[in-house]
């Protein structure tokens, strides 16, 4: 019989699904057994069914339990819809696995930019997924440098505060020039100028990032720039 996954995620032996699930070999578990790994196992509704002390003590509080709540209510509003998206063709059996980056938010409302990698595990005698093993690892947690973080710095005007706001909220180039009467080549210039003082690459680093320094407030919806960051 295979292990639970209570045994398999607290003793860090090789993550196992509940019993009579397909488990991965050992050596092809992609990081979910890392010493430094935040690990979950969920049920097909996405929740919580168990957790290892990595993810307790990292997640959890004295107050609540972690076991029982849905997973995304700890992923942050602003990247839930891509992150279901995932899950959903996870669920279809469209993928057996994805990697992808999300905004983590725990018990004290401090939000981390984490990589979350994600792996279906099958029934014994069925293809339906019978439960999902998640990782993030605290190895690539997102921190920032101290000079970025304090003394808070006046990194944006009105007009890209407003635009940074706009695209976390995913509001697309040609509804945000208009809501800003700006032209669409208008706003992708500041966007451009956003991308290149927050370093990164793309719009969904952008808001990832923008989260992580404390740029954009944690819990507020649609997001909202912090005030002491406007110039």
């Amino acid at each position: 019989m295979a292990p639970t996954p209570h045994a398999t995620l607290m003793d860090r032996t090789p993550v196992a699904g509940p019993a009579g699930t397909a488990v991965p070999a050992a050596g092809h578990t992609d990081g979910f057994d890392r010493a430094d790994a935040y690990i979950a196992c969920l049920d097909p509704a996405l929740t919580i069914q168990q957790v290892n002390q990595e993810f307790d003590r990292r997640f959890g509080g004295p107050a609540s339990s972690l076991c029982g709540r849905n997973f995304c209510d700890l992923i942050h509003p602003s990247v839930r819809p891509p992150l279901m998206q995932q899950f959903s063709r996870l669920l279809e059996g469209k993928r057996r696995r994805f990697l992808t980056d999300v905004i983590a938010v725990d018990q004290e409302s401090t939000a981390s930019a984490l990589p979350l990698r994600a792996m279906a595990v099958q029934g014994g005698h069925t293809p339906d997924v019978a439960a999902i093993l998640v990782v993030m690892s605290g190895a690539d947690e997102r921190t920032e440098d101290a000079e970025e973080m304090a003394p808070r710095k006046k990194l944006l005007s009105e007009i890209d505060a407003r635009i940074l706001e706009g695209i976390a909220a995913g509001v697309s180039t040609i509804p945000l020039a208009s809501r800003l009467f700006l032209s669409r080549q208008g706003v992708e210039y500041h966007v451009t100028g956003l991308l290149r003082a927050l370093k990164v690459p793309n719009r969904a680093a952008l808001v990832s990032r923008a989260y992580s320094m404390g740029v954009l407030k944690v819990g507020t919806w649609p997001p909202k720039v912090v005030e002491d960051y406007i110039k």
